[in-house]
């Protein structure tokens, strides 16, 4: 299923800029009524598909039974994730696969424990987990950031009892990735390294702007959680379709503004960045920012990942620029882990992940200094995790909290 939705975004994607090239119109055009369709659908057939996915996964692990968990999690839920999100491509926003291939993960996961004869209370936590990590795990082939972001983000805790689930689907989802689709790196491979002493200057300052930039993002996407205010609000509540159509006008306007760069999930202009050593705009990182905000303020399908490492991979082309005495290749990872870190508060995945990602191992010591910085400048600026708080939408009732 991710090799699929991986295959199917593509081409969506491909097929956006090829109709973008044949005539203007589409790209004024796809955004904001192909964003005001989505949302409709979304809110209208498929109302548990909305958003990122990774929430939903999370809140589903703290629901107390099934009935509960299948609003969330089924196989309607992974179709329409699949089927909306590449729609939602296919119209040119600014959103990735990665974070629905979580929810997909999961929801077939948790649909297959009928076919199992264990008890509920023994496996269907460990295969939700165990379906989130397997999605992170074929949709960037990145084995040992499923684990960690499964252990880290999902679960913040590691149970003994389903850690064999996790690792085995894990490792079946990447042995099935390589097989259909070879063995390769998301975003190319990358010698850079920090090769004298004073290299290492570029460390905190990258962890600092990446984490600042990443703590930013984050709390804009918790403030839209929340009603937004005024006349704005109101038209959204009384006219979410046409408010949806609105916001494609911007992510349009933004489009246009950047020569089409901020268009879809930022896969190519990152890798562009990471591997060839482009130098973005000095504004391609915040309108990829802006553009990602205006798409999920709809409340169509769709992840942050890919968008966020866009917009870390761009914050370190511009970084390079006034950071001569380093490699820029090197700054460029530094800063999107940072951003990522930040982004997250996930500093461990996002440590794996971009190693993962371009297999540098010259760099993991500089990386791991400048995940944690970001971690911490992030909190700085916002003091929640960002799918934590996120997942709270979908839980009934906050948990109570207990007097120290």
């Amino acid at each position: 299923m991710a090799v699929a939705f991986a295959r199917l975004s593509d081409m969506a994607l491909g097929l956006f800029h090829s109709a973008m090239q044949a005539t203007f119109l589409w790209a004024w055009l796809a955004p904001p009524l192909g964003l005001a369709l989505v949302a409709w659908l979304t809110a209208s057939v498929f109302p548990g598909t909305r958003g990122s996915g990774i929430p939903q996964t999370i809140a589903a692990l703290s629901l107390p039974n099934n009935e509960a968990r299948d609003k969330l999690l089924s196989m309607r839920i992974a179709i329409g994730k699949l089927i909306l999100t590449v729609a939602a491509l296919l119209s040119g926003a600014s959103i990735g696969r990665e974070g629905p291939t979580v929810q997909i993960g999961a929801s077939i996961m948790h649909s297959l424990r009928r076919f199992t004869r264990f008890s509920v209370a023994e496996v269907d936590r460990g295969l939700i987990l165990a379906g989130g990590a397997a999605g992170i795990a074929a949709a960037f082939n990145t084995p040992l950031a499923g684990i960690v972001f499964a252990i880290e983000e999902l679960s913040r805790s590691f149970e003994e009892r389903t850690s064999g689930t996790i690792y085995t689907a894990v490792i079946l989802a990447g042995v099935t990735s390589v097989a259909l689709v070879g063995d390769y790196t998301y975003f190319g491979s990358t010698q850079a390294a920090l090769t004298e002493p004073r290299m290492w200057l570029v460390v905190p300052v990258c962890g600092v702007v990446g984490g600042v930039a990443g703590g930013a993002f984050s709390r804009c996407m918790l403030a839209l959680r929340r009603p937004l205010p005024g006349l704005l609000g109101r038209f959204k509540n009384r006219a979410p379709v046409r408010f949806a159509l609105l916001c494609g006008v911007a992510v349009a306007l933004i489009g246009w503004a950047s020569s089409g760069a901020t268009f879809g999930t930022g896969y190519g202009e990152a890798r562009a960045i990471v591997q060839q050593g482009i130098i973005p705009t000095n504004s391609f990182a915040f309108m990829k920012a802006l553009a990602t905000l205006f798409s999920y303020v709809t409340g169509i399908p769709g992840g942050i990942f890919a968008p966020s490492l866009a917009v870390g991979a761009g914050l370190g082309g511009t970084l390079s620029l006034y950071l001569p005495y380093a490699p820029g290749g090197a700054i460029v990872l530094l800063t999107m882990a940072a951003y990522f870190s930040g982004v997250v508060q996930a500093p461990l995945t996002a440590l794996v992940i971009v190693s993962e990602m371009t297999r540098n191992r010259d760099l993991t010591l500089a990386l791991m200094a400048a995940t944690l910085l970001g971690r911490g400048a992030s909190a700085l600026v916002c003091r929640e995790s960002l799918y934590r708080a996120l997942a709270l939408q979908f839980l009934p009732v906050a948990a109570p909290q207990r007097n120290p």
